[in-house]
């Protein structure tokens, strides 16, 4: 796929290169995503480099506040198109936007995921773009993971986390979630990245196969978003259509298990994920 080489690169480098020093590594762990937003927004750009070749305005940047040095991912591509042909046909109103990276995060903030690392809006090299926390303790991507046939230590847990991608992909009507651009830690805990791709007008969900189970607190969050808080929370980086478009797909969402569970019981639907604070 077209954009796919650009979430190969960064995910390769993610695995490839230490982002920092071992007194930083523990000082970003007791970072709160608050915090985080802070250093991304106030920190000075030391270098930059782009993510290889084939990557579309992707960087990999080393950020100093002077106490500590973090990496970040910047991503600069704005693009909008009235259409645009791709492997699923010809898509009216097309985006491919740093913008939607700010935006999923802070979805991921108001539903209290902790899945998707922080990301903020500044300019790189006078370009205005998206900087996101560059995940720490990368063991591999699912990609990686998938192909050297790896199983996961706690198989229970690792479900648990897809089925929270899955919700939240549908929700966010990700276009281009690929196995490149799920990351996993030390701990084994995934963390989704490069969501430029979501973010459709479509008001159905992209596929109601891939819901199967819900965690708890997803689906009590999933049922107090209303427009004012999400206008509130995510705009500028998304307008009010693809907002009413977030909302209607949530609606299904919600439909899809509150079906389900009169169907199979609570037990068999809903379970409670490991916390990730």
């Amino acid at each position: 796929m077209r954009y796919l080489a650009r979430y190969l690169s960064y995910a390769f480098l993610v695995v490839s290169f230490g982002s920092l020093s071992a007194p930083s590594q523990e000082q970003a762990a007791q970072q709160s995503p608050a915090e985080r937003e802070q250093f991304l927004l106030k920190a000075s750009v030391m270098r930059h480099k782009t993510l290889g070749k084939g990557v579309t305005s992707s960087e990999r940047a080393t950020l100093s506040d002077g106490k500590y040095e973090h990496d970040a991912h910047v991503q600069a591509i704005d693009e909008q198109k009235a259409s645009f042909a791709t492997s699923r046909g010809t898509e009216l109103n097309f985006k491919d936007t740093y913008k939607f990276n700010i935006a999923a995060y802070r979805l991921d903030r108001i539903l209290k995921l902790n899945m998707t690392p922080a990301s903020v809006e500044r300019k790189v090299a006078g370009k205005t773009s998206a900087v996101t926390w560059w995940v720490d303790d990368v063991l591999m991507d699912e990609l990686q993971r998938h192909n050297k046939k790896l199983e996961p230590p706690d198989q229970e847990n690792w479900n648990n986390q897809m089925y929270v991608v899955r919700v939240f992909d549908q929700l966010i009507y990700n276009t281009d979630r690929n196995l490149g651009n799920l990351l996993i830690d030390k701990q084994w805990r995934l963390w989704m990245i490069d969501h430029t791709l979501a973010f459709r007008l479509m008001t159905k969900l992209q596929n109601e196969k891939n819901l199967a189970k819900c965690d708890r607190h997803l689906l009590a969050n999933l049922r107090t978003l209303d427009e004012d808080k999400l206008m509130e929370q995510l705009r500028p980086y998304l307008n009010k259509a693809e907002v009413k478009a977030i909302l209607a797909r949530r609606d299904l969402i919600v439909q899809f298990f509150e079906k389900e569970i009169a169907q199979k019981g609570e037990g068999a639907v809903l379970y409670d994920l490991a916390s990730r604070q």
